[in-house]
């Protein structure tokens, strides 16, 4: 079965999941993964979408005319066979925050020490709170730790970003749950 990812992208507005997952529905199509957020004021979404009588999204892109109508931008994107499943992945899942003044080079600085760790990460978000006089940047990132490495190393390796980048970072384990 063929899977594609769809994006919609555009200013915030009440109803856009409905709008998208409406057309979905009624094409038949199911989602398998999905990712929606506000940035500043901005809507975006992307969906890995399947639908076993669907081969090529030249089928059903005229469907998200009425989407791009309401100024939406609207990307659909063949995937190539396995895109769409997650790769299993050993380790220990962990959340990541970072809480800060905002100035360039956070994200930047906290991804490469994870990356040249060989920490996978695999959510990232952020956003700045508070009000214009104490602003505040917020980092959350769920991170898949390699084998053998263990929370309180990650901590340390922080240790030293923390104190370079004038902010506090906190590491801490997201145990698995079972249904």
């Amino acid at each position: 079965m063929q899977h594609f990812a769809l994006t919609i992208i555009g200013r915030d507005r009440p109803g856009i999941v409905s709008q998208v997952t409406e057309i979905l529905f009624h094409r038949g199509f199911n989602i398998a993964d999905s990712s929606c957020s506000i940035l500043g004021g901005q809507f975006s979404m992307i969906l890995l979408i399947s639908n076993p009588s669907v081969s090529s999204q030249d089928e059903f892109s005229e469907a998200f005319k009425p989407l791009e109508e309401s100024n939406l931008s609207v990307f659909i994107r063949t995937l190539k066979p396995g895109g769409e499943t997650r790769s299993e992945l050993d380790g220990e899942l962990c959340m990541i925050s970072v809480y800060g003044a905002d100035k360039p080079g956070i994200v930047y600085q906290v991804a490469k020490e994870l990356g040249d760790r060989k920490i996978n990460i695999t959510d990232l978000n952020t956003k700045l709170i508070g009000d214009k006089e104490n602003p505040v940047y917020v980092m959350m990132l769920e991170a898949l730790l390699p084998e053998d490495t263990e929370i309180e190393v990650v901590e340390g390796w922080m240790e030293e970003l923390k104190q370079k980048l004038q902010v506090d970072i906190s590491v801490r384990s997201l145990l698995s749950m079972e249904l």
